[in-house]
Formats: structure tokens, C-alpha cells, sequence
């Protein structure tokens, strides 16, 4: 039972031929665990089955008219090149209201570039779709550096599992971090990877006994409070600091000075939901030296100071429940993107 008296949000996942399933089931597994604040709906531009990218069809519940209807719309990937598939799209896409959140994984950023809604707009997709989205698409700001990218109404991620990156971001801008953390543990995954972090690190497998930074992050979530030099993780995981620091880039795709900003940012947005606690209190829990400090890494992550945080989201999210201990799984349905013109 939802824990809000609110009308849920409604987001409509729009299935086309050759959807990926692994993305197709992503926004009901995220969003339907957020305690009905979520609706999520999938459909087809025909209401008919669509083919899947692997061996089976899948069969959806509803047909186009649910676009009309949609708070947010997602478009997960397809085969990009499957006939039809962006004209498909594209126009089934003309049905949504003006003011609808759009949103595509990976390659479904194909069908949203086809359609023209981002032209002149910052975007990514996945990064082995990046020479031929830059050869149909040449007026979209493309980056395929990053995990996913947040232009305020039109939102993309990269492939797989920055899809999860980028619903689970949806949640906290929507209901906040406290939220947000939740459905990360529902779902066993990250509470949080930064967008701008690197969607693709080459890098081999290593050996078995090869030496991470793991326990020296965990270690460091444990007293963010703390200065924590580089060259005390570096001890903590038996490195010289200069090997600490390309380690821990490899692993985590980030340098460690920028990993501790997001982390001590995170943890405050916690704390400015979850208590009363003074900013200049917060800052210190979190370890940035001065409330001052805190504000301009705040302001600089998400464009506001840590007061008009504190309203909008204590405002926002009711007392604190604990999820459902079984929360159901969600049975995958269809979806995809691909291909120009407008």
C-alpha cells in the first residue's frame, strides 16, 4: 500500500520492435519500488506484441493512447537499425502532452534524436552507438563520455545499467535521497553513480589476488567526517598513493578527491531530509570544513543551497516506512529506439 496520498507519477515505457528486455524491465523494477509512488505503464505504438532482441516476443497491456496520459515516458533500446522502428516511434511520440518528462536508455536516445527533441540539446547514448548517432544527429550536443545526462525535460543514459543510474536519479530528484536510498536497496544496487562519471572504463580483469580500494572506500563512508588524505587511503589499502589513485580510477571511474565530494554531498542531502540538524552541524558530520563549504558543493551538485533543499524535500517525503520485505518482481514486457528525420 503507497505511503503517499498524492496521485502516483505515471511513466509510460514505450516498447518497440527489437527491445532490449534486460532495459525494458528497469523503470518498473525502480519506479515500482518507490511505495506506489509510481505508476508505470508499457505499451506499444500498436498495442500489439512486440519482438524482443532475444528469443521471444513479448506482449504489452496497452497501446499509445497511455502517452497522452504519461508524467514521464521512457524509450529503452532496440536493434537501431530495425526498419521502421524510429518512424514507429517518432510518431507515436507526437501523442505526448506538452511538459512530459522524456526519458530513453541507451540507444532508445535514437528515437527521441529522430523524433527532434534533442537538437541543439547535451546528450549521450551507448558509447558503441557514438559514430553513427554522430552521423545522423550532427545538431545533437552529444557526449558519450558520461553515464547519463540530466537537461531538465529530456533525460539519456548509456547502455544497461546506467539506465538503473539514471531512474534511480529520477526518484531522488523527484522524492529526494532518503527515498531514493530505499529503492536502491530493494533493488541491490548503488544508491548513487554520479552522471558525469565515465560510462565505459577499458581496463582487463583482475587477477584474483590483486589488490582493490574497496575496503579503503568502505572504510573512508565510515568517516566522512574525518580530513581523509589520499595518502591515508593509500595506507589503508597497502599502496603507494600514486598507485592508489590510478586503482582507484580504474575501479571506480572517478579520481578519489571527486569520489569524496559526491559521497560527503550525498550524506548531507540524507541528513538535511532525515533531521533538524544546523547546516553548519551537517557540514561537519559530512566532513566539509564550513557550512560555507558545504553550500557552494551543494549548490554546485544540484543548483541549490542546502535551505531551499531542506524545504523542498522535508516538504516533500512523509515519515519514513520500510518497504515491502518482498517486493514483486516485475514480469518484462518490450521497448527500443533508432533513426532520423523529423
Amino acid at each position: 500500500m503507497a505511503d503517499v496520498a498524492a496521485p502516483p507519477h505515471r511513466v509510460a515505457v514505450l516498447a518497440l520492435h527489437g527491445v532490449y528486455p534486460f532495459e525494458l524491465g528497469i523503470p518498473d523494477r525502480v519506479f515500482g519500488s518507490a511505495n506506489g509512488r509510481y505508476e508505470v505503464v508499457t505499451c506499444s505504438v500498436d498495442g500489439r506484441p512486440v519482438r524482443s532482441r532475444s528469443d521471444f516476443d513479448i506482449a504489452v497491456a496497452h497501446g499509445p493512447e497511455v502517452l497522452e496520459t504519461a508524467d514521464t515516458v521512457v524509450i529503452p533500446p532496440c536493434a537501431i537499425g530495425a526498419e521502421g522502428v524510429c518512424d514507429a516511434g517518432r510518431d507515436a511520440l507526437r501523442r505526448i502532452r506538452a511538459g512530459t518528462r522524456i526519458v530513453s536508455l541507451c540507444t532508445g536516445s535514437f528515437v527521441l534524436a529522430a523524433a527532434g527533441l534533442l537538437d541543439g540539446r547535451p546528450a549521450t547514448t551507448h558509447w558503441y552507438a557514438t559514430e553513427d548517432f554522430r552521423r545522423l544527429f550532427p545538431a545533437v550536443r552529444l557526449d558519450p563520455d558520461v553515464l547519463f545526462v540530466d537537461d531538465g525535460d529530456v533525460l539519456t543514459a548509456a547502455g544497461a545499467a546506467s539506465g538503473v543510474d539514471l531512474c534511480l536519479h529520477l526518484v531522488r530528484k523527484d522524492h529526494g535521497s532518503e527515498i531514493a536510498n530505499r529503492v536502491a536497496r530493494v533493488c541491490v544496487v548503488p544508491a548513487w553513480r554520479d552522471g558525469g562519471q565515465a560510462q565505459y572504463i577499458e581496463r582487463p580483469v583482475p587477477a584474483p589476488t590483486a589488490a582493490s580500494t574497496a575496503p579503503a572506500r568502505e572504510w573512508a563512508l565510515d568517516h566522512l567526517h574525518l580530513p581523509l588524505a589520499l595518502s591515508e587511503l593509500a595506507e589503508r589499502a597497502q599502496m603507494s598513493g600514486r598507485t592508489f589513485a590510478r586503482r582507484f580510477r580504474e575501479e571506480v571511474g572517478v579520481s578519489p578527491g571527486r569520489w569524496l565530494i559526491q559521497q560527503r554531498v550525498e550524506r548531507a542531502r540524507h541528513l538535511l531530509e532525515s533531521s533538524d540538524l544546523p547546516v553548519d552541524r551537517i557540514a561537519g558530520e559530512v566532513g566539509f570544513a564550513t557550512a560555507a563549504s558545504l553550500r557552494q558543493h551543494l549548490q554546485a551538485a544540484l543548483g541549490v543551497s542546502p535551505a531551499a533543499y531542506r524545504r523542498t524535500f522535508r516538504a516533500r517525503t512523509p515519515p519514513a516506512r520500510a518497504l515491502s520485505r518482498s517486493p514483486e518482481y516485475p514480469v518484462s514486457r518490450a521497448l527500443s529506439g533508432a533513426r532520423s528525420g523529423r
